[in-house]
């Protein structure tokens, strides 16, 4: 696991009653030495201030040019240092703000103003800790000074770094349970991280309903991990604000843009970490009618496909016929696909559809008994199944309007026994969409397999995708990470 560093201006700073951390003096950081040679290191900077060219800057500074990541970041630092910088990040804030904020009684709060004071992504008002937590996740700074102003609606006024000295008395009592729960699922085992080369964070949702890989293939992935130098964690949404500690990041939730899920691939991406899914993989296949014009523009083999706007709806009637598939161009696990076999139903269902979204797909309905799912990972084929329609339906799943779903069966198979189309196709269109994880669906007909989607988070579910390769698919998985962590450090894979 990876050691941490707290950083003082002048060693009285760190008080005679604080809680024995590692604390060293700016001074001693700045001068080199063994702090500076250590890589792995997490610095965390309770400088006096930040200002530009001051001691507590040139400590983050220069803890980013030795390799170690730090809070706050010279980025960050500089975004605080002006109000016409943070304030492009804050206008995402707001309407968390407006919702939070409105709900407490006006008596308890200024008629304009109120003070917010946050301790590592922690505050002291129980109904406004998922604000606090969302500023932390935005500005990784150890103790912000938040105030909101209300004209109209509330909105964040003014948002500034504080020194640790600025920590009254009475506030220490909730700024040091914040520090210590910062620190401590990285700190507790600090000897772990001599045997492992990497740090994966896994973003997964344990609540999510159809997760793209179980716990027990999430605990497969952990254990390849362990055999390969590589230590594995799984993370949630609640810990954005600690992925730079991590080398390297796998999405395991279902992705959407918009969502959180994507802010983690654009974080991770912008920290230089290797993340798959990576953020342009995610735009590229998670709008179907983007990738529908990728396949379309490269000759990649798919059904008859239009792109809709409400005046051009009877296209699909004229040019694609009965029965035809509508999707929304967002969607996964066959969410937001319908089959209209008639023109009411047609009218009916894309009249629903043209409420989420200006534009829809129309694709020609193709029966086949299964789906191909040829998984490629890093460019090359990684696995393949045929995943059977859902008992008495047309989809591999089908949702009731209850929230219930039903899934159809599977067979895994060794690629050897794919035929040599299907692969041909499935790299094909998956090339185009970068060098990630994707599962490439496709059907086959007697004109030849076509497309029907490519997926950037494809299931790799234990005992489904994983019958063939069994624990050599995770093996295979975390091996990829390593290759690209020691391309990008310059090392021999």
């Amino acid at each position: 696991m990876a050691e941490h560093l707290l950083l003082v201006e002048q060693p009285d700073d760190w008080k005679a009653g604080f809680p024995r951390l590692p604390v060293v003096s700016a001074r001693e950081y700045l001068s080199g030495g063994e702090l500076a040679a250590k890589r792995g290191l997490r610095v965390i900077n309770l400088c006096r201030s930040y200002r530009y060219l001051s001691v507590g800057y040139y400590c983050s500074l220069l803890a980013e040019a030795r390799g170690q990541k730090v809070i706050p970041d010279v980025r960050t630092i500089q975004e605080l240092s002006s109000r016409s910088l943070y304030s492009l990040s804050t206008e995402e804030l707001d309407g968390l703000v407006q919702r939070l904020l409105g709900r407490r009684k006006t008596s308890a709060l200024a008629p304009t103003a109120y003070e917010l004071t946050l301790c590592f992504g922690q505050c002291d008002v129980k109904e406004l800790q998922p604000l606090a937590r969302e500023i932390f996740e935005v500005f990784r700074c150890p103790i912000l000074r938040v105030e909101f102003k209300h004209n109209g609606t509330w909105r964040i006024g003014a948002i500034k770094a504080l020194p640790l000295a600025a920590v009254p008395a009475e506030g220490e009592a909730a700024l040091f349970p914040a520090l210590e729960g910062y620190l401590s699922r990285r700190w507790r085992q600090p000897r772990a991280r001599l045997s492992y080369r990497y740090d994966l964070a896994v973003l997964h949702d344990p609540n999510e309903d159809l997760p793209p890989s179980d716990g027990k293939a999430l605990q497969l992935l952990i254990k390849a991990g362990k055999a390969l130098g590589v230590n594995v964690e799984l993370i949630q949404r609640k810990d954005y604000s600690r992925l730079a500690e991590y080398d390297a990041l796998f999405i395991r939730e279902t992705t959407r843009i918009g969502h959180h899920t994507f802010r983690f691939a654009k974080k991770a991406d912008r920290e230089g970490m290797v993340v798959i899914d990576d953020p342009d993989s995610i735009l590229r296949c998670t709008n179907k009618v983007y990738l529908a014009e990728l396949l379309a523009a490269h000759r990649v083999p798919r059904p008859k496909t239009l792109v809709l706007r409400r005046e051009t709806l009877l296209e699909a009637e004229q040019q694609i016929g009965y029965p035809v598939v509508l999707k929304i161009p967002e969607g996964s696990f066959s969410r937001g696909v319908f089959r209209a076999e008639t023109r009411a139903e047609l009218t009916r269902i894309a009249t629903k559809l043209f409420k989420q979204s200006d534009l829809i797909l129309a694709q020609e309905y193709l029966y086949t008994p299964f789906d191909w799912r040829i998984g490629v990972l890093g460019r090359q084929p990684f696995y393949a199944c045929k995943y059977l329609m859902s008992r008495g339906h047309w989809q591999i799943v089908k949702h009731e309007q209850d929230g219930r779903h039903e899934q159809g069966g599977y067979e895994t198979l060794a690629l050897e026994a794919v035929p040599a189309a299907v692969l041909k196709t499935a790299l094909k269109a998956a090339d185009l969409i970068g060098d990630g994880l994707y599962g490439v669906d496709l059907k086959e007909t007697p004109a030849g397999p076509v497309v029907i989607e490519v997926n950037d988070n494809p299931s790799l579910d234990a005992d489904v995708e994983d019958k063939v390769l069994g624990d050599q698919l995770y093996a295979r998985l975390i091996g990829e990470f390593v290759t690209r962590l020691d391309r990008r450090r310059g090392q021999r894979p």
